[in-house]
């Protein structure tokens, strides 16, 4: 066993789910997927397909006709581009996987942005190359990010830049000047953008002008074609689909065949009925996707006022995500207070520590939940496990 991997740490979300398991009084916030099943239309078109007897191989790089509605779907939301720009994956975190794959190797230096999801940073260390983190700072409960700083730390010598954004956990999110400034500064130092944008589509900022559709701010609006830029996508979020594992890339054409061959080595190819289930998501994305979001922002709205009314509680409402991120005074162990409010107070949630230790001291709260009453019912259990 390569001491890298041995020295991987084990999840501490699965940590704190595990100490409630076999619990059925415990409302469950822990994990970053709500209780909404798929769209009946989205497991009719899987079901169709295994009816069909499509239990063989497909296209390394995906279904064409999924590249090319990926594309379409791509192009609505952003600049046009074709279906000689995507990849399909088995699953978004695969997806990032390949993209780490392709782009670094022993001894590289990948700079991310943090706190973060921890398989995105976890992925170069298990290829050999070293992290250097910039964090982002919280202020009154906002997590911000620090550009000049960020800008800093790329240099001639970084080969990867990782951002997530919206980000998990913290729904942080960049602007397009931002991305724009940051693009051109890798331009200069030869870096290559590795940006996560699974949460792009559950955005709860600015109002979009006439015609643009609502989505978070994409590196894909400022880039061109050939820029050294892959973006990662799932269909777990906006679609409602984490167990099927099925994502996307979209990359520079000429990283295409290099990224089919890994896929190949990888997993071969995602299964076809999960790709004809995303098929008919993308086509069924105009009816399903908007209402998805009108309905997390009444969540949100639901859960961070009655959040911000407690004593001693620090939560800023963010622009894009799923996530509530906030911190109580004098709790700095989050692992161990969100065991105890496991046992306590029947309420799961995720301990900041899980995603790096910038984030020591905060918890996560996934605010998907079908039911919005059931975010009243966990603030309750909350203030309960405080003893408020």
């Amino acid at each position: 066993m390569r001491d890298v991997i041995r020295q991987l740490p084990g999840s501490k979300i699965r940590e704190v789910a595990n100490a409630g398991l076999g619990r059925s009084d415990v409302l469950a916030f822990w994990f970053g997927e709500g209780d909404d099943v798929t769209p009946a239309f989205v497991r009719d078109a899987a079901i169709a397909s295994l009816g069909q007897g499509e239990t063989f191989y497909s296209h390394n790089l995906g279904l064409p006709e999924l590249r090319e509605a990926l594309a379409a779907y791509a192009s609505a939301l952003h600049r046009p581009l074709g279906p000689e720009r995507i990849a399909v994956t088995s699953s978004g975190v695969n997806a990032l996987m390949i993209a780490m794959q392709a782009l670094t190797g022993a001894g590289d230096e990948v700079v991310a942005v943090v706190p973060v999801w921890p398989n995105l940073t976890a992925q170069p260390v298990i290829l050999g190359a070293q992290v250097k983190c910039v964090s982002l700072r919280p202020r009154a409960g906002a997590w911000q990010l620090d550009l000049d700083e960020l800008l800093a730390a790329v240099t001639p010598r970084t080969r990867v830049l990782l951002v997530n954004a919206p980000n998990n956990p913290t729904g942080w999110t960049l602007s397009r000047d931002e991305q724009a400034t940051i693009l051109a500064h890798c331009r200069r130092t030869g870096t290559w953008i590795v940006a996560d944008e699974v949460y792009e589509r559950l955005y709860f900022g600015a109002v979009p002008t006439q015609g643009e559709p609502p989505a978070a701010p994409s590196f894909l609006d400022v880039a061109e074609a050939d820029d050294r830029l892959l973006v990662a996508h799932s269909f777990s979020k906006s679609f409602l689909m984490t167990g099927w594992r099925l994502g996307w890339l979209v990359l520079p054409p000429a990283l295409l065949d290099a990224v089919g061959k890994l896929i190949e080595f990888n997993t071969s190819c995602a299964p076809v009925f999960v790709q004809r289930a995303g098929l008919a998501a993308v086509q069924g994305a105009g009816a399903t996707v908007p209402g998805l979001v009108a309905h997390l922002r009444t969540c949100r709205d639901t859960l961070l006022p009655a959040l911000q009314t407690l004593p001693g509680v620090e939560v800023a409402v963010p622009d894009g995500g799923m996530y509530a991120f906030f911190r109580v005074a004098g709790e700095t162990d989050s692992l161990a207070f969100a065991k105890r409010l496991v046992a306590d107070a029947g309420l799961g949630l995720a301990p900041g520590a899980a995603f790096g230790p910038e984030a020591e001291g905060w918890l996560r709260w996934c605010f998907a939940s079908r039911d919005p009453a059931r975010l009243t019912r966990g603030v309750e259990r909350l203030r309960k496990g405080l003893r408020l």
